[in-house]
Formats: structure tokens, sequence, C-alpha cells
């Protein structure tokens, strides 16, 4: 009885949610990032259901450093794609409280004119701990989102660690931000970021900053001369504009659309989601193991019987790991 009455839920949700319903959406990514394990396999279940209803939305990856204005870029560009005539999804990974696991971070209290809007949804959602801050459903969200009807989904990074390669891996577009500055200041540029941006743009090109922010522009364009694009039928642009003013950013959305079009007709936009597809299914591949390390009493014990011989230096880690393997078995 129970078991029809939760596959009734699912349907119902996943009917709801494709009418188009905010409250069944919450719902939804409430579900997926439950940690679960019967709320696990229903997440799993309904993402399963919604998968046709999915991937024809614009994925942008938004990332820079503290400080950079992400999230007021996203509350202006987010305004501009609605007055477009489109639906936005902001799905904001903040960093998670060491005491409670929860976001620490006010999203919707800094993207105040995006959050009024009936045609934006947004979703803070906690790190937990997870690899480079980015939150560990945040795939499963995205793609929520999608079947609920909007029609892009920006997704925001802490900046931290290894972030961007997360999230450049579940989005056709990554837009790497950064502030007006040169000369010694470039050379603290990451490469790592600056090889998987699909687009540099440079804020707070205003004011007395507006000639700093046309020569940091000129100098990312130098840097990249020198770096192997990620694909032979894109050369990352490297744009300058103003979240503050706005300046700007009908030609930063220009060029995500351009990218698309290109990589549409080179074939590169489909190869990229099938890969993105295999790289996250090896993901949830480990976090599966993980979590069944971490649940299973068992097992749980185990290792951490093997975790203290270890510490003591009793057991190599590379042992260790492989009797750690073995219990999975």
């Amino acid at each position: 009885m129970t078991e029809k009455k939760a596959s009734l839920d699912i349907k119902t949700l996943a009917r709801d949610l494709r009418a188009g319903s905010r409250a069944a959406l919450a719902r939804a990514i409430t579900l997926a990032e439950s940690r679960r394990g019967d709320h696990q396999a229903l997440a799993r279940e309904l993402v399963q259901m919604l998968l046709p209803d999915t991937g024809k939305a614009v994925r942008v990856g938004i990332t820079g450093s503290p400080g950079v204005g992400k999230s007021t870029t996203i509350d202006v560009l987010g305004t501009y794609l609605i007055e477009q005539g489109n639906k936005v999804a902001v799905l904001a990974v903040d960093p998670s409280s060491a005491r409670s696991g929860g976001s620490i971070l006010g999203d919707k209290t800094r993207m105040a004119r995006l959050s009024a809007s009936n045609d934006a949804f947004i979703r803070p959602s906690p790190s937990s701990g997870t690899l480079g801050g980015v939150a560990a459903k945040t795939r499963e969200a995205m793609l929520l989102c999608e079947a609920a009807g909007f029609d892009v989904v920006l997704v925001e990074t802490v900046g931290i660690g290894q972030s961007e390669t997360a999230v450049c891996d579940m989005t056709d577009f990554f837009l790497a931000l950064m502030l007006p500055g040169g000369g010694d200041e470039l050379q603290g540029i990451k490469k790592g970021l600056v090889e998987l941006a699909d687009m540099i743009a440079i804020n707070k090109a205003d004011g007395d900053n507006l000639k700093r922010a046309n020569i940091t522009a000129a100098d990312y364009r130098g840097a990249l001369h020198i770096l192997a694009p990620r694909s032979e039928h894109w050369h990352p642009p490297v744009e300058t504009y103003s979240a503050l003013t706005g300046d700007g950013i009908a030609k930063l959305w220009q060029k995500v659309l351009d990218h698309r079009k290109a990589m549409n007709a080179s074939g590169d936009f489909a190869a990229r989601r099938r890969e993105q597809q295999v790289k996250w299914m090896w993901s949830m591949l480990e976090q599966r193991m993980l979590a069944r390390l971490r649940s299973e009493a068992s097992v749980r014990t185990k290792v951490r019987k093997i975790e203290a011989e270890v510490a003591e230096g009793h057991l190599t880690p590379a042992l260790a790991a492989e009797q750690i393997l073995e219990l999975l078995q």
C-alpha cells in the first residue's frame, strides 16, 4: 500500500512539475537532495520519468572569485533574458555550514529583481562538502528545472578548488568572470580555469574602471592566444560589461547563442552532452559506493577498523583501499 502510494505521489509530482508548478519543482529538488535512501530511490524514479522532457534548455555555468559580482551579474542577465521571453532557473551552489550542513549565503537577497519575477526560479543548494563546492545533486536539479519548462539554466559556483571542472562538466557554456586589473595582477591567472572557459567577461567596466577593464580584456586576449581552445570550432572571446549599469549584458548573451550555433553546426554540442552523461554516470557510481560504505553498519565498522590501522601506521593506504574495495563485492 505504501509503495503504491509513493509511486502515485511521484506521478502526481511529475504531472504538476511538467505543468510548471514552482511548488512541485521545489519539492522535487528537495527530494533529490535528500540523503534518505527511500527518497533517493524516488528521486531516481522521478528523474527517469521526466527524462523525455529534459535537454532542451541552454545550460550556462558561471564562475569567478569571490567579489567578482557573480550574483549581481546573474540578477541582471536573468532579468534581461526574461524580458526576451525566456524562463530562467538559477542553481546557486552555496558553501555549506560546517555545523548544520545548510547554505550560508542568501542568494535570493543578492538577486532582488530576478527573485521577484514569476518567470524565474532560484535555488540555493548547500555544497555539502562535495568536490569543489558543487552540490552533488545539481545535475538532477538542472534536469528537473528543464522538465518544468525553464529554457535557460544558470549554474553559479562558489568558484573555489575544482568546482570549475565540475560545473564545466554539466553545462553547455562555461563563463568565467574576472575583475579589472593588469600587469602583475594578470600573473595570478588560473590557467586551468581559462582553458575551460568558453568566454571570459571582465565585470565592472564602468566609470573610472572602464579603461582598466579594457586593458585587462586585451591582456586576457593575448593570454588566450597561447592556449589551445577546447574546440577547434570556437575560440573563446573576451568581453567587458558592467553588472551595475547593464552595459554589455546583451552582447554576452549573444556570444552564448553564437557558441551554441557553432557547436551544433560542428556536432560538438551533441558530443559534449553525450560525454557529460557518461561522466555523470561515473560520478553517481562513486557517490553510491561511498554511501554504501557509510550506511551499512557491518561495512562501516570494518572501514573504521581499517582507518585506525592506517592511522597507526600498521597498514599502507594502498592496501587499505584494496581491503575496503573488497568489502563492496
